[in-house]
């Protein structure tokens, strides 16, 4: 099996209400990049792809045909500290987890708008 350049074996797609609100969340937490895009009308995202490091998340507007399908993630993180505080200063961002040091690392979680939860972690 040949995996395309710019993917992995395995990635996760959400499907969100408000895919460019996602967009900007992603990319101000997480430094994410756009990867690409496609609108299926102008303002609304028929396919997205989001880099963070090696991973790819794709993701896309919910419709009447795909309702919204949040999720949860895991990521390592270089700096878990600020990118805990870049979440939780939003006010749509509900935090599931405090910080703490675990025996993986020092990590915790958070809850954004769209419902997908996610666990951010730097190893210790």
């Amino acid at each position: 099996m040949q995996v395309p350049d710019n993917y992995l074996p395995i990635m996760p797609y959400l499907i969100v209400p408000g895919a460019y609100r996602f967009l900007d969340f992603v990319k101000d937490v997480f430094g994410a990049t756009l990867q690409y895009s496609a609108d299926r009308s102008p303002g609304i995202l028929m396919h997205g792809e989001l880099r963070i490091g090696p991973a790819v998340i794709m993701f896309a507007d919910a419709t009447d045909v795909y309702a919204p399908f949040p999720s949860s993630m895991f990521l390592y993180v270089d700096k878990v500290d600020e990118v805990f505080a870049k979440a939780l200063v939003r006010p749509d961002v509900t935090l599931l987890q405090e910080l703490d040091n675990r025996p993986y690392g020092r990590g915790g979680g958070f809850k954004d708008a769209f419902g997908n939860a996610w666990w951010v972690n730097s190893p210790v």
